[in-house]
């Protein structure tokens, strides 16, 4: 091959490449969104009031929460050269009750749902005793 007929089949296959390259980058993000809407089709609708609704709750449950007590922390100090001493380290030991505290209140906004499957099970039961 000559010179100019490998240019110009290299300009052709850098052509390809990004003609397939903007097509690949289409179908990775086609399969994204599919893989998002396949993982949010059992998932409730919020209203955007309710979204703000539980953003209220979690931050009266934090804000319920006393994150002033001592006791609540595993510190760790340290000392440098010169004397002067650090918090190398600092561990919320109850994380627990925060959760707790934010989980009260966001149970506040909802009422609590029958299992589906109870019915199932029960009406399944009851088949097999019949």
């Amino acid at each position: 091959m000559t010179k100019e007929e490998l240019e110009v089949n290299l300009a052709a296959l850098k052509l390809l490449e990004a003609e397939t390259g903007i097509k690949h980058e289409n179908f990775k993000q086609q399969v994204q969104d599919t893989e998002k809407k396949l993982e949010d089709v059992n998932k409730p609708e919020l209203t955007p009031l309710q979204f703000d609704k539980i953003q209220e709750a979690v931050e009266e449950g934090v804000g319920n929460f006393s994150f002033d007590e001592q006791d609540n922390y595993d510190k760790e100090f340290g000392m440098e050269y010169d004397g002067k001493v650090y918090l190398e380290s600092i561990d919320l030991t109850c994380s627990h009750e925060l959760v707790e505290k934010i989980v009260e209140e966001v149970y506040k906004l909802f009422t609590e749902a029958e299992d589906d499957n109870s019915e199932l099970n029960t009406q399944t039961v009851a088949e097999k005793v019949i």
